[in-house]
């Protein structure tokens, strides 16, 4: 059966959803989007995903056409109309299509929201039991990464140099320290327990995932530091992994081909998995 998308008030089969060339996401990356993560049919972190929907659309005076409540429903009925049981949701909302291609904001142009699913299993994944590894890039991105946009051509090439590098993610450097990866946010456990990931700013996308395994871990009294890490101290680390909606919590088990620690995923990052598992599964909606 062919996949079922949403675009601008219909559901279409996949191959019918269609947006103008217009589209001032096409012409401009004049938009935000959002992936939340789907277990057994369910939303994972829903309402984080859509609170910071919500403040990315306002970074950039973008006015939503559907609320947040409305854009649930959406969500749940693409999960039932596509079956689907593990995977993700994808959503994009643009400033919409006017009649030609000016920089400035159009007026009374209706924004475009589009959204579909497909399917991962992020739980069972090989990645998830055997670690990744990572390779390090320069930072080439704009100053406000805490917008989720839709411009991620450097993120592109971040993970296009993993890909050919045979790593699994790229982390992503600026003035000698890790901002980030390509997709996902960047821990490390140093050698007297203490997890580190990089603070929330304007340097950094201020992660779902990240914000709940934090949460998870202070409240089983673990030590976080908030604070920028360079990959020297990463490799000095007792354990380093990633977060996002798309791999939970995953093991870094090398960077640029050197060997953290034994080289294995470490058991704090096994238990912050099963934890976060734990917390996906009994907040699902």
């Amino acid at each position: 059966m062919e996949q079922i998308a949403y675009v601008n008030g219909s559901f279409v089969p996949m191959s019918e959803a269609k947006v103008s060339v217009l589209d001032r996401g096409f012409l401009f990356a004049d938009g935000i989007y959002e992936v939340a993560a789907v277990l057994d049919g369910k939303l994972i972190d829903n309402a984080s995903h859509l609170a910071r929907l919500e403040r990315s659309v306002g970074e950039i005076q973008l006015e939503l056409p559907e609320t947040t409540a409305r854009i649930q429903e959406i969500q749940k009925e693409l999960v039932a109309r596509n079956n689907l049981v593990n995977g993700m949701v994808y959503l994009e909302v643009t400033r919409g299509a006017d009649t030609g291609r000016d920089f400035a904001f159009p007026k009374g142009v209706k924004p475009t929201l589009i959204m579909f699913t497909s399917v991962k299993d992020i739980i069972g994944a090989p990645s998830a039991k055997s670690g990744i590894g990572v390779i390090t890039v320069p930072d080439l991105r704009w100053t406000r990464r805490d917008i989720k946009s839709v411009a991620l051509l450097a993120q592109v090439l971040a993970k296009q140099a993993a890909a050919e590098a045979g790593a699994g993610e790229a982390w992503m450097i600026e003035d000698g320290k890790v901002t980030e990866g390509g997709s996902s946010s960047a821990f490390i456990l140093t050698q007297d327990d203490v997890l580190v990931t990089r603070q929330n700013g304007s340097a950094i996308l201020p992660g779902c995932t990240r914000k709940a395994v934090v949460a998870l871990a202070e409240e089983r009294q673990l030590r976080v530091e908030e604070r920028a890490f360079s990959i020297e101290e990463a490799l000095a680390a007792k354990e380093a992994f990633i977060t996002s909606a798309t791999v939970f919590v995953q093991a870094v088990v090398t960077i640029d081909g050197k060997k953290v620690a034994n080289g294995k995923p470490g058991p704090m990052t096994g238990r912050l998995r099963e934890i976060y598992v734990d917390f996906a599964e009994a907040t699902a909606v």
